[in-house]
């Protein structure tokens, strides 16, 4: 009789055992988080940006250029992206929206709508080609950089970076703003301010990219 109920005792707890051990499967099932939609909110303001860019410049080309109506709408486009720029990265940070195409689509969206406004300024004479070619090519620069050492690592966004773009957009708006003397100069200096950040930030990725270059390979 012990050894019936020794096999007894044995069999209820490797029962127990399963059971438990099906509950936590279940449970972790429950918890584990759904893959992120493509289509969320975060992603949607990204391509909506993208979408912009073409209207910003219909309306900044429209009448000659330096129409004062279409001048103050192809600032308001602007701003609407610069704007959704903010708020699709924090969308994403927050809410665990991060998806691969949001982190390919972002940077282009971003690179496309202020290329498009410095090329378009720079078009209509309102900005010096040097500026507009510098912007870009440092721009272009970091990408190529950033991936020639993906494979040794990440280069982040710093906060120089991240001022670098602020200042760029808040120098671009005002420069598309049909202001004459004091306050188109003052958009000349923001422009300046921005071109200084630029260079000094595209230095520093140099630099980075420099020391991850000569630092082991990553492997998968």
């Amino acid at each position: 009789m012990s050894v019936q109920s020794d096999d007894m005792d044995r069999a209820w707890v490797e029962a127990a055992r399963a059971r438990a051990n099906l509950v936590s499967a279940q449970s972790a099932r429950m918890v584990e988080p759904s893959a992120v939609p493509l289509m969320n909110i975060a992603n949607i303001l990204t391509v909506a940006r993208i979408l912009i860019v073409p209207l910003f410049l219909l309306a900044l080309f429209a009448a000659g250029g330096h129409d004062t109506g279409w001048r103050f709408a192809a600032t308001a486009l602007f701003a609407v992206a610069a704007i959704t720029d903010r708020i699709d990265g924090q969308l994403a940070r927050k809410y665990g929206l991060v998806t691969d195409f949001g982190k390919l689509a972002d940077p282009i969206a971003d690179k496309a709508l202020i290329g498009a406004a410095l090329i378009g300024l720079s078009i209509l004479g309102d900005l010096a080609w040097w500026i507009t070619l510098v912007i870009c090519a440092r721009e272009i620069g970091v990408t190529l950089l950033r991936l020639a050492v993906v494979r040794r690592g990440v280069i982040p966004a710093g906060r120089g970076g991240k001022l670098k773009t602020l200042m760029q957009s808040l120098a671009i708006g005002v420069l598309l703003l049909p202001l004459s003397g004091v306050f188109a100069a003052a958009g000349m200096a923001l422009m300046y301010v921005a071109l200084l950040l630029t260079v000094a930030t595209g230095l520093d990725y140099v630099v980075q990219a420099a020391r991850l270059w000569s630092g082991p390979v990553k492997r998968s």
